[in-house]
This record gives C-alpha cells, sequence and structure tokens, in this order.
C-alpha cells in the first residue's frame, strides 16, 4: 500500500494493519490512547510498533482488534501508523499538546486576560515559601515572574474590569493584584482558601477545604453561600451557562462527584464517577470539561449537559484547563503549561 493510500486510510487487502479509530485523538506526551482497527498484532505475537510521526510510542496493551499505546516524549501533532509483519496501517491524526512553560507547581486552572496572557502558580507545599508566586505567559510565550511575595497561590480570578485576585491557602485569603503585581488583601479569614470564579453579578465565591463556599458581594460583604460534604474541599469552581455553580474536590475516591450549587445554594450531584476531579471549564455549548479520571483513564473528561462523559484528552498529572482564544485550551499539569488546539470555544467567565 502507497503512502497516499495509508494518509487517506484506504483500507488495504493484503494482510496489512488497520486503523479504524482512534480515541481520545488528542493528548499529552505520556497519554494513552485508544486504537482500534484490525491486524493490529503481529502473527508471532510480538508487540506492533506505533509511530507518532518519526518518533515511536511505547506498546502498553495489544491484541488483533485493539491496542493502547503511549504517546512519547517529542511527538508532536500528525498522523499515527501501526507497523506488524512488515506492513504499515493507514494513517489517523492525532493532536499533541504543546508544553510552553514548565518548573511550575499548579494545583488549579490556568487563568487568562482580556489579551490572552496566561497566568499560573507555583504553588509549593502547604507553608512553603517560594520566590515567585504567580507567572505570566505572554502571547509570545515568554515567560517571567508577575507575583512574588505571596504564599501558597492557589486559584486566579478575573473580574470584568480586568482585575485580577488571587487564593492563599496558607493564610485563608483572596487577594487583589495589580497590573503591576503589587497585593493587596480583599477578603480574609476563609480557613484554607481554594477555588475561586466570578458570577454574572461579579460577587467572588471562594471554596474552602472543608466544604464550605462562601460568597463575597461588591462590597465585600461575606456569608456562607452553601456547603459541601465535610470531606469533600470546595477546591475548584466554574460557572456554567444558566448561572449555576460546578464544584469539585479530589478525594481518595474514584467515584467522586462534581456538584451543582444553583443560584440559591441548593446543592446537588451532577454528575458521580470521576477519579480526583480537578479544574474545570465549560464551552459555548454548555459541555463541562473536568480534569479528572474515568474509568482509569486520566486525562480531561467530557460531560456534557445531560450528563454523559467521555475522555476527550489523554494526559496524566492534570490538574486544570482554561479556554484560549483561537478555539484552543491552555492545559496545567502539576509543573507545566500546554497549549493545545482544539475546535472548541470557550465558554465566557465573564458573560455580560
Amino acid at each position: 500500500m502507497g503512502f497516499s493510500d495509508r494518509i487517506l486510510g484506504r483500507k488495504n487487502t493484503n494482510g496489512a494493519p488497520h486503523i479504524e479509530a482512534v480515541a481520545p485523538s488528542l493528548a499529552l506526551a505520556g497519554g494513552e490512547i485508544r486504537i482500534t482497527g484490525s491486524g493490529l498484532r503481529p502473527h508471532e505475537l510480538h508487540r506492533p510498533k506505533v509511530q507518532f510521526g518519526e518518533v515511536e510510542g511505547a506498546v502498553v496493551v495489544s491484541a488483533n482488534g485493539f491496542l493502547v499505546a503511549r504517546v512519547p516524549d517529542g511527538a508532536s501533532s500528525g498522523p499515527v501508523v501501526v507497523a506488524a509483519d512488515g506492513h504499515v496501517s493507514n494513517a489517523q491524526a492525532v493532536k499533541v499538546a504543546v508544553p510552553i512553560a514548565e518548573s511550575l507547581h499548579l494545583v488549579a486552572n490556568p487563568a487568562l486576560d482580556a489579551e490572552g496572557n496566561i497566568y499560573a502558580t507555583v504553588s509549593g507545599k502547604r507553608g512553603q515559601a517560594v520566590p515567585v508566586a504567580v507567572f505570566k505567559i505572554d502571547t509570545n510565550y515568554a515567560v517571567r515572574p508577575f507575583v512574588v511575595e505571596l504564599m501558597n497561590a492557589t486559584s486566579i480570578a478575573f473580574d470584568r474590569q480586568g482585575q485580577m485576585y488571587v487564593s492563599s491557602r496558607h493564610d485563608g485569603a483572596v487577594y487583589r493584584v495589580s497590573p503591576s503585581g503589587a497585593m493587596s488583601t480583599f477578603a480574609e479569614g476563609m480557613g484554607v482558601a481554594t477555588g475561586i470564579a466570578f458570577d454574572r453579578e461579579q460577587n467572588l465565591y471562594v471554596g474552602d477545604r472543608s466544604g464550605t463556599i462562601f460568597k463575597i458581594g461588591r462590597d465585600q460583604q461575606m456569608f456562607v453561600f452553601a456547603t459541601l460534604e465535610p470531606s469533600v474541599s470546595a477546591y475548584h469552581l466554574a460557572f456554567g451557562p444558566k448561572g449555576d455553580l460546578f464544584v469539585t474536590g479530589p478525594t481518595t475516591s474514584s467515584f467522586d462527584c462534581v456538584y451543582k450549587i444553583t443560584p440559591n445554594g441548593a446543592v446537588s450531584n451532577f454528575y458521580k464517577g470521576l477519579g480526583r476531579p480537578q479544574g474545570l471549564a465549560f464551552d459555548i455549548d454548555g459541555n463541562l470539561y473536568v480534569a479528572a479520571s474515568l474509568a482509569g483513564k486520566r486525562g480531561i473528561v467530557k460531560i456534557t449537559p445531560d450528563a454523559t462523559a467521555a475522555l476527550e484528552v489523554a494526559g496524566h498529572g492534570l490538574v486544570g484547563l482554561a479556554f484560549a482564544p483561537g478555539r484552543s485550551v491552555i492545559l496545567a499539569t502539576n509543573e507545566a503549561v500546554h497549549h493545545l488546539s482544539w475546535n472548541i470555544a470557550g465558554l465566557p467567565l465573564l458573560p455580560e
């Protein structure tokens, strides 16, 4: 079979391997994808070879009708093929995220300002002082220090005026940060402050590790908005298109929930069945994306409005995501930030 046949995905009849589908077709290096088709294992029961462009990936599991391959370091977006018994399969496209900043320590979503600059934390261990708490990554992916004197920076959010706010799980406070990186205290006394998010009316919501969610009005008056089970931390917050607040908090269970909280504070389970769900974000169609495990597979899980879930991006160590201009997404692991071209528009965080 010629190269053009392989690229066009034509099924051949000479016993060569054939790929029917790749799922998910989006990944980070180290993520595991499942390739289904026929003739995918050599006759001698040796492992087939899986090529991501010019780089070979490790085969984790193989059978005649499917195999699981790990995306190798150095892989880039492009064709993936399977080689077995001297034959090469047709190609299928896989998009691989590109690392843009490393040596970080994120514990929640990255954040983007109105100009498309990315902000990412170096959170550190509880009580650990780090030289730089928040880095700014500009649209050319140049990285520079932005906030320095902040202990355990956790979650970042912007209000409608472009003002940045950062929570600290060290002292239970939320800080207002100026464009120059100078800080002032906005609210304090919230236990172990973690996730933060603004609603349409510009009220700020702050999650506490004990499951309490505080609401802070524009006049800075604060009260308890809702409470989860004490064993579940309100670690990650995001507002859906109808004004409901969605919350995750990873536990030791492999069957955790995404919680939905109505504007009047009523709590319900929106989806149950994720392993260690963390950062979350919505697209413009109301689909929710969560950094989590689904059926033992780690990555970004898509949950539709009717609570149907599927793994959309394969990758380990993911803690959050943020949709970016140009139908792309910024993915955060616990030590790096990646860019992935993805034909999805994110829901504006602060709709008019």
